[in-house]
């Protein structure tokens, strides 16, 4: 069969069965025309990568995934919205409060980095800061042209009534959207983004170039795209930017965490719980965020038949057993790592490792539950 020929929902279900994939009944024939098969089952088969293929064996399991990612969606659309918001008042507040105008040409001049206010740094540095404040000139020029163009109210009333003669920088930063206001924040001078970071609440200890501002704007950025144009966001594939040591070294500290790389949807969970935490929202609330984003997480995981394991990490100590949350996290990181990089296949291999002294425990593990433990004063050498 030609690879450009139609198939009809019957003749696509048919190719499924035939690729292992179970789906039959007028309910999942329903579900692939909803979800489409090249939107949901193509989309959906593989994590991350398109090599690394998900073993569905039925479409209840490819169905599970689709509407997971889903309700990870609408869990993190109005937090992110939310964010996105208050990071851009915040700094327009405090840009217009260190100029002393509402002028974006007043902003340009004062605040955005540029080969006059360079004057400590070498000449192709100071250069390439004007070029960038030229860029960033003619990005926002674009952009209110493009507003222009589309009938904005918020660019147009400022172009169509003679009592004005630009746009103000608030209107400006009503039409930016999250990659261009990330693009504004790193051509900003350092004074001016380590302004605006205090006013956040960033831990300028751990970012003393104050980049950090704009890299988590630059990574949230990533999420909030793809949950606006419904891309898959459950295995974070939608992730363009490699974390810098700073933006980890950050959320380890400020969330008492012993291991993050933003590989995972989790590790994003944590970052708009961090800017959460920085935009005073209450701890229960974030709290009742992080219980949702488990219970959606557990709801999914029963509806897959690949064996889900719980592995455990104890410290032993004679008789009794003690359970350190920061040292099961790091261990259960490192197991993680030692599995990628050594590609194991077969589960029970997992059973033969030794992380960090601790080793596997068949008398205190049962099917779904493993057990690792380390005695605190004995070693146990890997084979």
């Amino acid at each position: 069969m030609s690879k450009t020929e139609y198939k009809s929902t019957n003749q696509l279900m048919r190719h499924l069965r035939d690729n292992g994939i179970d789906i039959s009944g007028k309910l999942q024939k329903q579900q692939l025309i909803n979800t489409g098969y090249f939107h949901g089952y193509k989309g959906y088969r593989f994590f991350g990568e398109s090599y690394n293929k998900i073993p569905f064996i039925s479409y209840k399991e490819i169905n599970a995934t689709i509407q997971y990612d889903t309700k990870l969606k609408s869990l993190l659309y109005g937090k992110m919205m939310f964010i996105e918001t208050a990071f851009k008042n915040i700094a327009l507040n405090t840009i217009m409060e260190e100029i002393g105008s509402s002028s974006i040409y007043d902003m340009y001049d004062k605040v955005v980095s540029s080969y006059k206010n360079s004057e400590e740094l070498s000449e192709d540095i100071k250069k390439k800061l004007q070029a960038n404040k030229l860029n960033l000139q003619g990005s926002i020029q674009n952009s209110i042209a493009a507003a222009y163009r589309r009938d904005n109210p918020k660019i147009t009333h400022f172009y169509n009534t003679v009592n004005y003669n630009e746009v103000p920088i608030w209107a400006v930063f009503e039409i930016l959207t999250m990659g261009d206001f990330g693009h504004l924040l790193s051509c900003l001078t350092k004074d001016m983004r380590k302004k605006i970071s205090r006013k956040i609440g960033i831990n300028l200890s751990c970012d003393t170039n104050c980049t950090l501002v704009y890299k988590y704007v630059y990574a949230l950025k990533d999420l909030r795209n793809a949950i606006a144009h419904n891309d898959v966001v459950y295995d974070t594939r939608f992730r363009k930017m490699d974390p810098s040591r700073p933006m980890k070294q950050c959320l380890i500290l400020e969330m008492g965490l012993p291991y993050i790389n933003f590989k995972t949807i989790g590790d994003y969970i944590i970052l708009v719980c961090y800017c959460l935490k920085l935009l005073k929202v209450t701890k229960t609330e974030i709290k009742l965020f992080v219980r949702e984003f488990e219970k959606i997480t557990k709801e999914y995981e029963k509806m897959i038949s690949h064996k889900m394991i719980q592995l455990d990490f104890v410290i032993r100590s004679g008789h009794t057993f003690k359970r350190n949350a920061v040292y099961l996290k790091k261990a259960r990181g490192r197991m993680l790592n030692y599995l990628i990089k050594n590609c194991i296949e077969d589960i029970e291999k997992i059973k033969e490792i030794v992380i960090d002294d601790y080793h596997f425990s068949e008398d205190d593990s049962n099917d779904d539950h493993w057990v690792f433990i380390k005695d605190e004063k004995m070693k146990y050498i890997k084979k």
